[in-house]
């Protein structure tokens, strides 16, 4: 079976994507939103990124 990039529905903050995300890579979720975070903070292409990722990532369960 081959990786999907998802959201998550159980554990999720705001929209999930961090927590696809860090499933997607097998790590903790926690470190994803941190570097997310910094990401926004400093350059402000990380919201932008974050939202569109939200419009368009799909939901775990429409994935399985």
């Amino acid at each position: 079976m081959s990786k999907r990039l998802y959201k998550i529905e159980q554990g999720r903050i705001l929209f999930g994507v961090c927590g696809g995300l860090a499933e997607y890579l097998n790590v903790d979720p926690s470190i994803v939103r941190i570097l997310w975070a910094v990401l926004g903070l400093c350059y402000g292409t990380g919201i932008l990124l974050y939202l569109v990722c939200a419009i368009i990532l799909p939901n775990k369960s429409q994935v399985e």
